[in-house]
Order: structure tokens, then sequence, then C-alpha cells
């Protein structure tokens, strides 16, 4: 590991003058992804900049201006949280998912946010990586990619991102709040992670030594029936192969608003605006949501041998969305 220096940042605009004063400064939260990756040889920066003590470890929410999360607060306690378990259960239920109790313990929701899409590949420095070396190659494409995305990937890489709250949030339109030398900003989820395209090494928007304070969740009230469906290879601690968190409003057997977001199938959260329009007045039965997946996955470019993410995928929105339905009917 590289010596590197350490500082605890007593304020926001302390952390973000640290930030500026170092291109090789990161930021360290729970330090779950991150000290990880530093262990590995693949992360190697200069100084860590230690958030953790920052005032931005509060949940707040109101009818009238949705969810407010601080970006210190731990994914355990937004789980718990009992405005999140009622008004946005899908959330609940994906941080829960997501991990282990200890990580939960750890993992900030600004962490959790800005953890590394990654493989085998980009966490073995020995192997070439477009997103750890740009240019080196996409090993995975003609390697091992049983586990990688059908959605939105390129020929440069093809690696799934790991997040389960992220999927949760971008079915709520969630607003990433930051800070940066220059003032206060917001991107909303949809363009705060960047399409792989031929730059997979750029992930976010985020501008250049930005702090992310917070996310806002928008009033939703279609979000409090809702669900997260995630499939993994084991019942412990492990990444999804596929999950879907829904939301569905339904009134007389028709679909008056559905929000619909994928996971482990791309490179980012994928919003399934295609099903949801396909969904949105049409009738609430397994047909038309198997349907709306279908149209949804038609852009599906599967590998090899991820083909099955296609049918998983199709199979998870059915069966979650069908249960939601015979929810409303109670």
């Amino acid at each position: 590991m590289r010596e590197f220096g350490y500082q605890r940042a007593r304020d926001v605009a302390g952390a973000v003058a640290l930030l500026a004063a170092d291109p090789e400064a990161r930021l360290l939260g729970g330090g779950t992804n991150l000290v990880d990756l530093m262990k590995a040889g693949v992360e190697r920066p200069g100084l860590l900049v230690d958030v953790q003590e920052l005032a931005l470890d509060t949940i707040a929410y109101s009818p009238a201006d949705g969810l407010r999360v601080g970006a210190t607060v731990s994914n355990s306690d937004l789980a718990a949280h009992p405005d999140v378990r009622r008004h946005y259960p899908a959330l609940a239920q994906a941080l829960l998912a997501g991990a282990s109790g200890q990580l939960r313990n750890m993992a900030t929701t600004g962490g959790n946010l800005l953890q590394r899409t990654r493989c085998g590949y980009f966490a073995d420095p020995a192997k070439p990586c477009n997103k750890r070396v740009p240019g080196s190659g996409c090993p995975a494409l003609a390697g091992e990619h049983r586990n990688h995305a059908v959605l939105g990937a390129s020929e440069h890489c093809v690696a799934t991102h790991p997040s389960d709250m992220a999927v949760a949030l971008a079915a709520f339109d969630a607003v990433v709040t930051y800070e940066t030398a220059d003032g206060p900003g917001t991107l909303p989820l949809d363009a705060f992670y960047l399409p792989v395209g031929d730059t997979p090494h750029m992930e976010t928007a985020l501008p250049a030594g930005a702090l992310v304070t917070g996310i806002t969740l928008p009033p939703a009230p279609v979000a409090a029936h809702s669900r997260y469906r995630k499939v993994r290879e084991r019942a412990s601690y492990a990444f999804a192969i596929g999950s879907v968190a829904a939301a569905l409003d339904v009134r007389e057997g028709t679909v008056r608003e559905v929000r619909l977001a994928f996971g482990a199938v791309a490179s980012r959260p994928w919003r399934a605006r295609t099903a949801e329009r396909a969904l949105t007045g049409g009738p609430a039965d397994p047909a038309a949501f198997a349907a709306a997946a279908d149209a949804e996955l038609a852009a599906a470019r599967p590998l090899p041998r991820n083909g099955y993410k296609v049918a998983l995928t199709r199979n998870l929105v059915v069966s979650v969305l069908t249960r939601l339905t015979e929810e409303a009917a109670r």
C-alpha cells in the first residue's frame, strides 16, 4: 500500500478545501469500499480526508418536501428509520439486502453512492482493465462475464454497478446534493451516473473536488407501495445478479402510476422508463407486466454467458408487480 496522509475534516468547508488543495485526495466515510481497493493496490490516494464527523448525519421527512438524507448517515440507520420504512419501503429493503450488518453499520449514504463499479478484473492490478488503466482493454468480454452487464454496456467495459440502495433511489427520482469550492450544486440521479461509453473510468458527473452532502427523494405517494427484490448466488452477503425496485398504484385493475428500476444489469442503476410508459393506464396483470418488461429488455445485448439475466429480470418484474397488485387489492 502506498504511503498516504490523513486529515479529519471538521466541517464541509474544510473538507472541500482539502480536496481542492490536493488532486490525489480521497474522501473517507465508512471505508468499506475504498480501504479494500487500497489494500489491493487499485486505489492509491495521496491523502485521505475523513468526513465521518461532519454534520451530515440527519434524516428528515415531510409530505411536502419528501425525504432528505445526509451523506454520513449509515446504511443501518437509514434502513431502520421509521419514515423510510413507512414511506419508501423499497429503499429500506434494498439497504438490508445490500450487505452484512457489520458493513451496514459502517457504510454511509454518500459512500454507497460513490462505490466503484467493478468486477474481478478491475480489482486485480495484474490484469488489464479500462476502468483502472484507460486503453488497456476489457478482458471480461472474452473471459469471465457471467455476472456482467446486459444493458448499456460497451466494448470498453461490461461491469455492473454494485449498489442496491442506488437502484431504489433511481426508482424514486433521487437528487444528489454536493458542495464544491465554487458553492453548492445538485444532480438528479439519472444524470449523476455517466453512461459507460468509451470512458468507463469516468463514473459520475460530479465536478472535480466535490463533496456529496446528501440526497433528496421528492414527495411520491406511490413510493409507500413499493418493494425491492434481489437475487444473488448465495443467501448471505453477496452482490446481486439481478434486482428490481418497484412501486405501483393500482385503481380498479388499472395502473395509475408505476416506478421501476433494475439492478445488476448495467454500469449504473437502470431506470425502466420504457416499461413504465407501457404499463401506465393499462391493466395490472401478469401478461401486461411481462410485455412491459420485454419492451424494456429489448435493448439488452447479453454476452455468451450472461443471457440468463434477461429472463431473470423479466421474471422479477412480473413477480414483484404481481405481489404489489395483490397487496393493493386487500
